[in-house]
């Protein structure tokens, strides 16, 4: 038993002896890990502090830019309407008359010419109305010829008794009758006169009973007509209200026809402008949705002023055609339709004079949301200066605050331009390379002139 207890004493050291090895050897080889890892850091650290420097603006190679120096140039001082394109010529198509409707001949977009039917109203008590007054007409006629019979009757009898007046006169002087005959046949003469003028009259009568009969013929026939709606003149239909069996009513709009290929903008201008938009004169005409700009003619001034916006309306009218290359997308210059629609948003820009200020291209201007900037060369180096912006004329647009004059504006912006970038001058560059002079411009792509330029885009 002594014996067996030994054994397992020993056995039990044995194991606690070789747990406590096991946890030693594993300590030490965590440490040596560790110290692994804080010599591989230090050498990477010691590593990236032998890095060398980035290069300065000096050791940068330089980028060959074209630039101007900023001067005043004479801008137009312009200012834009918002406004709406219209038809100038539009007729609301309504009835004049009670009926329901039997047909409606169009639909919204079709085409039609002055005169064709654009839908029929029921007119089964028209027709009667017609029928009556044609029978009226027939009645009136009758009467004429019967007054006329009565005429030629009392004609007879009056020339009869004339006759007979003339004898019994004859006789008196002869003393061939007595007094008492002869004043009864100057009595018949006077009574069958008389009558032949009241047949006359009946006459007038009847005859003015079937010209009133004729003219309720003619009225009934036009009342008639209303029931038939057509086309005041050659157009597009814009809008249609109506359908099969609904019921018109006098002055209910049910057709909208409007003259095709004539539109004007309808402007709306700060009362504040009125005196600078005359009569006949001219404004630029922005259409955004057909990326088109046009020349067009103010045709109407509205003279009175709306209260509440205090402003009032210009209307200006708008060519039907236009050169391709006063359109988006477009590669040709020939005059090609533009296709206006009523309800267009338009902007009029209008003249307001002419002034002095700092221009720059549009093209030299950086935009980053609110924020616009240009660049300029400051000893050498590009420098991105902050502008405030002013209204645009033209492909040149005005700069309020941020430039002045004699600075070096970098025109073009290549790539990898930034603050600081040293640069090389284009000295043979002039603005006018690009087309602008002041702000007259003549061409329509500056960017295709930027390339073009010596030392264009790099």
């Amino acid at each position: 038993m002594l014996k067996s207890r030994k054994v397992h004493c020993t056995e039990a050291q044995g194991i606690i002896d070789f747990g406590l090895w096991t946890f030693a050897l594993r300590f030490a080889m965590k440490r040596f890990a560790l110290i692994i890892v804080v010599t591989a850091a230090a050498a990477m650290l010691a590593a990236c502090g032998r890095e060398k420097p980035a290069p300065t603006a000096e050791q940068q190679a330089p980028i060959t830019v074209n630039t101007s120096e900023v001067r005043r140039a004479t801008l137009d001082d312009t200012f834009d309407a918002p406004g709406t394109v219209r038809a100038r010529l539009s007729a609301v198509i309504s009835a004049k008359v009670t009926g329901y409707v039997q047909e409606v001949r169009v639909k919204v977009g079709d085409r039609v010419h002055a005169g064709q039917t654009l839908a029929v109203l029921a007119a089964q008590d028209l027709d009667a109305q017609v029928a009556r007054a044609a029978a009226a007409q027939l009645a009136a006629q009758s009467g004429v010829q019967e007054a006329e019979k009565a005429r030629l009757a009392a004609e007879s009898n009056a020339a009869l008794a004339a006759a007979t007046y003339q004898r019994y006169q004859t006789l008196l002087e002869k003393r061939s009758v007595s007094r008492q005959e002869f004043d009864e046949a100057e009595a018949r003469h006077k009574s069958a006169k008389a009558g032949q003028e009241m047949a006359e009259a009946t006459v007038a009568r009847a005859l003015a009973g079937q010209r009133q009969a004729e003219a309720e013929v003619q009225a009934a026939k036009v009342t008639r007509g209303y029931a038939v709606l057509a086309a005041p003149f050659a157009g597009v239909i814009s809008e249609k209200r109506v359908d099969p069996g609904n019921l018109a009513m006098p002055g209910q709009a049910l057709l909208t026809v409007e003259q095709a290929g004539d539109f004007r903008l309808e402007a709306t201008v700060e009362e504040s402008k009125i005196a600078a938009i005359k009569l006949g004169g001219t404004a630029r005409v922005s259409i955004e949705a057909l990326g088109a700009s046009v020349e067009g003619r103010v045709s109407e001034i509205v003279p009175a002023v709306d209260a509440s916006s205090r402003s009032f309306v210009v209307k200006i009218d708008l060519p039907s055609h236009v050169e391709a290359a006063s359109v988006r997308k477009a590669h040709s210059l020939k005059a090609v339709p533009l296709e206006l629609r009523s309800g267009l948003f338009g902007r009029a820009t209008f003249r307001g004079g002419r002034r002095e200020a700092i221009a720059v291209p549009e093209t030299a201007v950086l935009r980053d949301g609110q924020l616009a900037s240009v660049f300029v060369v400051d000893g050498g180096v590009a420098r991105q200066r902050l502008i405030t912006l002013g209204a645009k004329s033209g492909e040149l647009i005005e700069v309020l605050s941020g430039l002045n004059d004699g600075d070096r504006l970098i025109v073009n912006r290549p790539a990898g331009l930034r603050d600081g970038t040293p640069i090389k001058e284009n000295l043979g560059f002039r603005i006018s390379d690009f087309g602008f002079q002041s702000a007259e411009l003549e061409i329509r792509n500056p960017q295709s002139a930027i390339r073009n330029s010596p030392g264009g885009l790099a």
